[in-house]
């Protein structure tokens, strides 16, 4: 399946919603390959605040803002997801079959749920 791709991170604390960022790409490898990169951007950042802040001057636009976690649960859940061959593996082909993808960590400490999101926005346009 080809076409238009996109991919979002979302924070919510159970009555808000808020988009930390989101991207248009070409190909479900790219949705897969910048959600990886915003989950461990997230995970990394973890206890960091003087890193969240430098990065926060510094950020590129197709990147997500930070989001400071009170946990290691969500970071680490984060982490994993991103560097595990067989969830990776899932998500592609959750893609492939033409399903949205979602994976959701949340910070029980302070109710926040931060969401990974990739979907198949359009179908492929013939040459």
């Amino acid at each position: 399946m080809s076409g238009a791709f996109a991919a979002e991170v979302t924070v919510s604390d159970g009555r808000r919603s808020a988009s930390l960022g989101a991207v248009a790409v070409r190909n479900r490898r790219l949705v897969l390959l910048w959600l990886r990169r915003q989950a461990l951007r997230l995970a990394n950042a973890h206890g960091d605040r003087a890193a969240l802040e430098r990065e926060a001057l510094r950020l590129p636009t197709a990147d997500v803002r930070a989001v400071l976690f009170h946990g290691t649960d969500a970071p680490e859940s984060l982490r994993c997801w991103a560097t595990d061959a067989y969830r990776q593996d899932e998500a592609i082909r959750t893609l492939e079959a033409g399903l949205p993808l979602h994976f959701t960590v949340a910070d029980p400490a302070v109710g926040l749920r931060v969401t990974l999101a990739g979907w198949h926005t359009a179908p492929a346009v013939p040459p």
